[in-house]
């Protein structure tokens, strides 16, 4: 009786032992579905199913950005620009610079390079042109204000494209979670900025 019971509670603890190994296992292996938008930044979320689509979004999306912080860095450089329009810009970099690091870090996951300006469709992805960036650049006072918010409802309004584009067509859950949250927060800055273009 007493072999019995001590063979019936090694067998239980080898069904335990196996159990619990089988869950360990279920749970750190395959791809990882995150749905946040900042959920990508572990490695098996970022490595998880994408396509071409997922790559180009985040091909374009970096320089789009990278361009969105350089027209803020300009406006804030200014002295007597609209602390309204001040407020936007600093919105506008500090939700963008933390994007771009994401987008590269995807991109790094997924072997691809990250592109760069060469990628982008000027006057069709609301790119900015030299000549647009020099206008900023000179703008001042209250004209830099006017400018730098007709310019950057544009830039907006292209990344609003874009992002709809990866909803529509890419596979990488916390990729089109991202392009979601672009869509959802640029759409809310252009009616901003229209208000306010409106009442300068």
């Amino acid at each position: 009786m007493l072999r019995t019971s001590r063979t019936i509670r090694s067998s239980l603890l080898a069904t335990v032992a196996v159990a619990a190994a089988l869950t360990l296992s279920a749970c750190g292996g395959g791809a990882t579905t995150a749905t946040g938008p900042g959920a990508g930044s572990t490695p098996a979320a970022s490595s998880a199913a994408f396509n071409p689509a997922d790559v180009a979004f985040a091909r374009m999306m970096i320089p789009h950005h990278e361009q969105a912080v350089t027209m803020s860095d300009d406006l804030l450089a200014k002295h007597g620009a609209d602390p309204r329009v001040v407020d936007l810009a600093r919105q506008i970099k500090a939700a963008q610079e933390p994007e771009i690091d994401q987008l590269t870090a995807w991109l790094t996951a997924w072997g691809a390079d990250t592109g760069g300006m060469s990628d982008m469709d000027h006057g069709t992805d609301g790119m900015m042109s030299d000549a647009d960036m020099m206008t900023l650049g000179n703008a001042t006072g209250a004209d830099a204000d006017r400018v730098f918010l007709e310019l950057m409802i544009s830039h907006h309004e292209g990344a609003i494209a874009m992002a709809q584009t990866e909803v529509d067509d890419g596979d990488n859950a916390d990729a089109q979670a991202l392009a979601k949250a672009i869509v959802s927060s640029q759409t809310d800055e252009v009616a901003a900025m229209t208000d306010l273009l409106a009442a300068l």
